[in-house]
């Protein structure tokens, strides 16, 4: 049988980095208030615990990707996934946060009730369908869909005779002993197999790609952390490095949106020095965007192009005809023999984990709303929308929104309000999509996700102006609306 209806004041959908990390500030701020993470999969970790190909790793520093409050202490700036696993499980051990989690829970649906001032979710659970009623939900389900990636529709497909495997569904069994492999893509995921599996027993790795990427190579240790833990607290040698990192990551990101032909020839002169003389990087190397029009890979140690330069590893640019029984034949003519083709491909995006949401019995889009201070959603009382950065470390917005958040309830228990709605902006307001990257996976599902606007609906890519939107100015500025239930409600 399923659990009976569960109350609690707040409930936090996914138990993953963003999960967690709310998690961890309403237990420190807010230890007045219960709260319950449902977790669709059987394990903490999110992405870290859903992505197992090999190599796989974060594309930020830890020091900025860790949380504010729990230092990270590992000499890999640049970490695996199953270390970032291990220092999450960490911090819910650290906050007593085992208890909270139920596990095998999916939600299907969210209803608002403005009567009540309360979310009910239906939550399909091990045993059936179960409900959850809390005062405020906070959606931190990441922006992909976790069942399946992008896969394009490649004629021919069907054909090959080989192994054909997506990184989001790593088999834990393939073989790869002698095997000829193809990576198809160009992004974080493939620069990052490519390495790993040149460095294991396939006999060769291709990374074929429609076009080149951006990547830049950083040391896979921070020396100056290093040294600063010899010297100070493992907390002050890593706030010291977090404060360092994010400034840094910012002024790269700064120069690049404000110089971008000087960041374009800086970026591509230091892939050519890390490989072989005479090597093609004009056709390999040379995107046709400007720097962070798309991401730009992190690459540590630069070992995508150390694979390639001992020859274990090569590039090919070029559009795919078909497949065929053996491997893939080219626009070009030229076929690439193939036993095993990855497809890097990407991503689909999906908002708030696919749940569908109603207030007082109508259904609303998400996507059709505009973003509230990277936070909330127009209109939407009571509900967070955890979303991270794209031009820097994820975590760091995380913290903020977990901060903003405990001073929204700290103020409404002051003034015993039981709901915070936030306005709706001017429709004449130009909106754009809130991820303002131009990928392909980007393009594929701005209809998904939601807008950003202007002023407080605009999503800033600087920590440092959401460092003042959400520690410093009020919670109370006018566009956040506060109510109280009637008496015969709750």
């Amino acid at each position: 049988m399923a659990d009976p209806i569960q109350r609690v004041d707040v409930a936090i959908v996914g138990a993953g980095v963003s999960g967690i990390g709310m998690a961890m500030h309403l237990r420190t701020r807010m230890p007045h208030l219960s709260f319950v993470i449902l977790e669709a999969r059987s394990a903490i970790g999110g992405t870290w615990d859903l992505f197992r190909y090999p190599g796989v790793r974060s594309d930020s520093d830890l020091f900025t990707y860790g949380y504010a409050s729990k230092p990270w202490t590992d000499d890999d700036a640049i970490a695996a996934g199953d270390k970032i696993v291990r220092y999450l499980d960490e911090a819910v051990s650290e906050h007593g946060l085992h208890a909270e989690i139920r596990f095998g829970r999916r939600v299907r649906a969210a209803s608002w009730s403005t009567a009540d001032a309360t979310w009910t979710l239906t939550v399909d659970g091990p045993d059936g369908s179960e409900r959850v009623e809390a005062g405020w939900l906070l959606a931190t389900t990441g922006y992909y869909r976790y069942d399946h990636g992008y896969t394009p529709p490649f004629p021919g497909l069907e054909r090959f005779g080989g192994t054909v495997v997506h990184p989001q569904h790593w088999p834990a069994d393939l073989e790869l002993e002698g095997r000829s492999v193809v990576v198809v893509g160009s992004g974080a995921t493939a620069a990052t197999l490519v390495p790993a599996l040149a460095d294991g027993s396939a006999s060769h790795v291709t990374m074929l790609q429609r076009s080149p990427s951006y990547f830049l190579s950083l040391p896979r240790d921070d020396r100056l952390n290093r040294r600063a833990r010899h010297r100070l607290s493992p907390m002050r040698a890593y706030t010291w490095t977090r404060r360092k990192n994010v400034a840094m990551t910012a002024c790269f990101y700064a120069l690049c949106r404000a110089r971008p032909a000087l960041m374009r020839r800086l970026l591509i002169r230091s892939v050519a020095r890390q490989l072989p003389a005479g090597y093609d990087v004009a056709t390999h190397f040379t995107p046709r965007y400007d720097p962070w029009d798309q991401r730009v890979c992190v690459l540590p140690g630069g070992d995508l192009f150390a694979a390639i330069s001992a020859g274990r590893a090569s590039v090919v640019t070029d559009t795919i005809e078909t497949f065929t029984e053996h491997g893939i034949r080219l626009d070009s003519g030229a076929e690439l023999a193939a036993d095993v083709v990855v497809l890097a491909t990407g991503l689909e995006l999906l908002t708030l984990g696919g749940m569908s949401v109603s207030i007082d019995g109508e259904p609303v889009d998400p996507a059709g709303r505009v973003v509230y201070k990277s936070a909330m959603l127009a209109g939407l009382p009571n509900l967070v929308f955890v979303f991270g950065y794209v031009n820097a470390s994820w975590t760091l917005k995380v913290d903020l929104i977990g901060e903003w958040l405990c001073r929204c309830l700290a103020h409404m228990t002051r003034h015993g309000y039981d709901i915070a709605r936030p306005g709706e902006p001017d429709p004449a307001m130009p909106t754009a999509p809130m991820l303002g990257l131009d990928a392909g996976y980007v393009r594929r599902g701005a209809h998904l996700i939601p807008k950003q606007g202007t002023g407080v609906w605009r999503v800033p890519t600087r920590f440092r102006e959401d460092e003042r939107r959400f520690r410093r100015d009020p919670v109370d500025d006018g566009v956040l609306h506060f109510s109280r239930v009637q008496p015969a409600g709750r």
